[in-house]
């Protein structure tokens, strides 16, 4: 990452949302440094998160672009652990690592590493997670500060080193017998806990 664009990255709020199209702050850093992407792409930075791209680029300061969303108060993600089946999807998407839970065990959400991100709700199967508002009247860099930037950009780049370890290490693995896809085994285990959930409901209901 050049100097300009470890500035920018810098500047941004670090919800790694990919609200901005690009699939995390530095990535957007990158492209902005590059000449790629403008910087009225990040609804969580706001007006004044404009402002500090446009200082940094000398580019003009303009509203956020409506494609990329809008700015608001900052929000935080709940689960309804009446209806979380433990799939474990959630774990996945979370940049940050602010959900907790084990397989088959309802899981829960650590608020002060939860950036708002929304990346945990479209792999819900259950719809067991929304958002509410952690900031009422106050957005963009007004509901959140840069130690939380900091705090969400730590535990981004620890997800991320994270990640990484599982694939080197199927890599290097020696040839042997050929197991299910990640996708497959997913689909198997959401669908396995949808049918206990229905399970568990048609028996509290007396349904059989």
């Amino acid at each position: 990452m050049n100097t300009l664009a470890a500035r920018l990255l810098e500047a941004l709020p670090q919800t790694q949302c990919t609200r901005c199209g690009y699939p995390d702050c530095a990535g957007y850093a990158e492209a902005i440094a590059a000449g790629e992407a403008d910087i009225h792409q990040c609804p969580p930075g706001g007006a004044e998160g404009v402002v500090r791209l446009s200082q940094l680029t000398g580019k003009s300061v303009q509203p956020i672009d409506p494609r990329f969303g809008i700015e608001g108060p900052r929000a935080m993600a709940v689960i309804d652990e009446s209806w979380c089946i433990g799939c474990t999807l959630c774990l996945d998407a979370c940049p940050t690592d602010a959900i907790l839970g084990i397989h088959k065990r309802m899981h829960t959400v650590i608020e002060a590493h939860c950036t708002g991100c929304e990346l945990c709700i479209p792999v819900c199967p259950v719809d067991c997670i929304s958002l509410e508002v952690a900031t009422p009247g106050r957005s963009g860099w007004q509901a959140w500060s840069q130690a939380q930037a900091d705090h969400a950009r730590s535990r981004y780049e620890a997800h991320s080193r994270r990640r990484k370890k599982p694939e080197a290490s199927i890599a290097k693995a020696p040839e042997g017998p050929v197991t299910a896809a990640p996708a497959d085994r997913k689909r198997a285990i959401v669908e396995a806990a949808l049918a206990r959930a229905r399970a568990a409901s048609a028996a509290k209901t007396g349904v059989k």
